[in-house]
C-alpha cells in the first residue's frame, strides 16, 4: 500500500503579493478511493493563480498550496482506480487548487492522459487554456467559418492558442497587443491583422480595420474600460465574450445597452465548469493533444522557473510583458 510521501511545495499563509509564497516541505497523503498521486514534472502558471495569492478567489483554507494544472505520471493508485495505470502520462486543469507541488493527490475523474509525442511542459502550458480555447469555440461563441473575431492578448498562453484555432475554423482573426514588440508574434500565430495598443485605441482600430463594420465575437480577459469598449465594436448580433477581469474586475452591464436596436449577448464562461460537467473530457484533451502533437498548434512558452521561484513567475506575468505561457519545474526541488 502506498505510503505518506513529502513533497516540497508552494504555499501562502496569508493572502498577499508574491513576497507571500514559501517553498516549503509539505506532506502527501497516499490515494484514496478514486484517487492516483502524480510525480509532477511541469506546472502552468496561470492569471487565475495570483488572484487566488491575494484572496480575490480565496483558498478553501490557510495555508494552502496555489496552482490548478500541472502534469507528470502516475505515482500511485488508490483503490476503484481502472482507467489509469502505475507511469502514465496525465495532466489536469481544475479544482481543488493546489498544483505547485512535486506531488499530487487528485481524483482520477479529473485526470487525462498525455501521448508520447506531448511533452511535459507542453502539457502543463496548453491543458487549462487549451481547453478554454475548445469550450469558446466548441460550447460559448460557436462561431461561423468566414466571421470576424477580435482577441484581445493575442500574443498571450490563451490568446495564441485560441487564435491558431480560431483560424482552423476559418475565422477572420483581429488580434490586439499592447506593445509592437509583440505584433510580429500575433502576425506569426494567424492574426489577419494586429491592433497595437500603444499606437491606437483597440477601439478605433477595429473601426479602421472592418470599415466602421465590426465584429461578430470578442473575446477579452481584462473587463472594466476594455469590456464596455468592445461593446462597442460588436455587430448586431455579435457576442462578446468575458474570460477574466485582469484590469478592472467584472464590470456591470445594462441590459438596455445590449438591445433590442443591437441584440448583443454576453458570456462568461468558466473552463472548470466545462471541465466538471464535460460528457468526454479525455476526448476533448486528446482533440487538443493531437493538434499539439501534429503541430497544428504551436506551444509558445514564454518562460521557465524552478518551484522555487514562483514569485519570479508571478511577477513576470503580472508585468503583462510576457509572452506565450508560463510554467515551473519541480524536478530537483
Amino acid at each position: 500500500m502506498s505510503a505518506t510521501r513529502r513533497a516540497h511545495a508552494v504555499r501562502i499563509h496569508a493572502y498577499g503579493e508574491p513576497e507571500a509564497m514559501q517553498h516549503e516541505a509539505v506532506d502527501v497523503p497516499p490515494p484514496g478511493p478514486g484517487e492516483v498521486r502524480i510525480r509532477q514534472h511541469a506546472v502552468g502558471v496561470n492569471y487565475l493563480d495570483t488572484y487566488h495569492r491575494r484572496g480575490v478567489f480565496p483558498l478553501l483554507a490557510l495555508p494552502g498550496v496555489l496552482g490548478v494544472e500541472a502534469a507528470g505520471e502516475v505515482e500511485a493508485l488508490g483503490e476503484g482506480v481502472a482507467r489509469l495505470r502505475v507511469g502514465d502520462r496525465v495532466a489536469y486543469a481544475c479544482p481543488p487548487v493546489g498544483s505547485y507541488t512535486s506531488l499530487r493527490t487528485l481524483g482520477e475523474r479529473f485526470v487525462v492522459k498525455v501521448p508520447q509525442d506531448v511533452s511535459h511542459e507542453q502539457a502543463a502550458a496548453a491543458t487549462l487554456q487549451g481547453l478554454t480555447a475548445h469550450m469558446l469555440l466548441h460550447k460559448v461563441a460557436r462561431p461561423q467559418a468566414g466571421q470576424t473575431v477580435l482577441v484581445h492578448a493575442a500574443a498571450g498562453g490563451l490568446g495564441s492558442l485560441l487564435t491558431q484555432w480560431a483560424k482552423r475554423f476559418g475565422l477572420r482573426v483581429i488580434g490586439v497587443v499592447g506593445a509592437e514588440a509583440k505584433a510580429a508574434l500575433a502576425r506569426a500565430q494567424g492574426c489577419d491583422e494586429v491592433i497595437v495598443g500603444e499606437r491606437e485605441p483597440f477601439a478605433e482600430g477595429v473601426r479602421r480595420i472592418t470599415g466602421g463594420a465590426g465584429v461578430d465575437v470578442v473575446f477579452e480577459g481584462l473587463g472594466g474600460q476594455v469590456f464596455h469598449e468592445s461593446l462597442t465594436v460588436l455587430k448586431p448580433f455579435g457576442q462578446i465574450v468575458n474570460l477574466g477581469q485582469v484590469a478592472e474586475g467584472l464590470p456591470s452591464v445594462n441590459l438596455a445597452d445590449l438591445g433590442p436596436a443591437r441584440s448583443l449577448s454576453v458570456s462568461v464562461p468558466g473552463v472548470f465548469a466545462y471541465v466538471r460537467t464535460h460528457p468526454a473530457l479525455q476526448a476533448a484533451a486528446d482533440e487538443l493533444y493531437g493538434l499539439i502533437a501534429r503541430g497544428e498548434l504551436q506551444v509558445r512558452i514564454g518562460g521557465r522557473f524552478a518551484l522555487r521561484e514562483a514569485a519570479e513567475a508571478h511577477r513576470a506575468l503580472q508585468s503583462r510583458a510576457t509572452t506565450g505561457s508560463l510554467v515551473l519545474l519541480p524536478e530537483g526541488d
